[in-house]
């Protein structure tokens, strides 16, 4: 009996190596005009997982349960739930604006919380555009922060944690407003890419102040796993935090010099080394 001759109807593309290096959908070949069924059925899945971190609430009872686990200069944090003025999830994503501004009830629950000093830092872990993010990753990045604030020479008075719903970047400075801080911090949820449900963004500001300008601030995006790992971007966030310190200012005029920071260290060490070997 002859054997059948099978053959593939995939035509591979010859960049499909480089599919190994990055998430971003290149030489997925093709089947005569269209994409193979495996590359469709992928893209419908990231596709569906988009959408679903849009749409996911925030486990809230998992979050404050790793926040209260954490401790700083020998305190547990305090922590606060909060919510914009968008009332649901859904005009919350109708209406950008109501996201980023604190409803009155808490604005004045904030208040309560004020001191008179102030505070050197408010963080703020918000939902955004992808609560899936944030409940995978905002209290593994909350506590690397609070490892590196807690080894730095310099100490900072942290105002209590807020945990905010409905929110959008700009929420923050009417929470470090409200509670009278000179640097607000959010760790909020991405906007999903269709490779990258599960990304965090990092926002900070310096003197924030209701309405803002996004020019003030500074950003770390893509932290997760198969972006930027937590513990690097808690090294780089509390760098910069302390340069924004230091400088009274961020945004546009604070420039990330981080990774020339860990070159001179790096190049001291090295010249270390070679003085005690002669």
């Amino acid at each position: 009996m002859s054997k059948i001759k099978t053959t593939t109807t995939i035509t591979n593309n010859p960049w499909q190596s480089l599919s190994a290096f990055t998430d971003a959908r290149i030489a997925l070949g093709r089947a005569g005009t269209s994409l193979p069924t495996h590359a469709l059925l992928d893209f419908q899945l990231s596709h569906a997982q988009a959408i679903d971190a849009v749409k996911a609430e925030l486990d809230t009872e998992n979050i404050l349960s790793g926040l209260n686990a954490l401790r700083y200069e020998g305190q547990a944090l305090k922590i606060l739930e909060v919510e914009s003025q968008a009332g649901h999830r859904q005009q919350y994503l109708q209406r950008p604006d109501l996201g980023r501004r604190l409803s009155e009830s808490d604005t004045y629950t904030l208040q309560q919380h004020r001191r008179e000093q102030g505070y050197d830092l408010a963080v703020v872990i918000a939902d955004g555009l992808s609560a899936t993010a944030v409940n995978q990753h905002a209290v593994a990045f909350v506590s690397a922060l609070v490892r590196e604030l807690s080894e730095a020479e310099c100490k900072w008075a942290i105002a209590p944690v807020c945990l905010a719903k409905q929110s959008r970047v700009a929420l923050g400075d009417d929470i470090a407003h409200a509670l009278r801080a000179r640097m607000v911090l959010m760790v909020i949820g991405e906007r999903p890419g269709l490779s990258s449900p599960d990304s965090v963004g990092l926002y900070f500001t310096w003197q924030p102040q209701p309405g803002c300008d996004d020019a003030k601030r500074n950003c770390i995006s893509n932290v997760r796993p198969k972006g930027l790992d937590i513990k690097s971007a808690a090294k780089r966030c509390h760098y910069l935090m302390q340069e924004a310190f230091t400088k009274r200012l961020s945004g546009v005029a604070l420039k990330d010099r981080s990774d020339d920071a860990l070159l001179t260290a790096s190049a001291q060490s090295d010249i270390f080394l070679l003085t005690n070997n002669d």
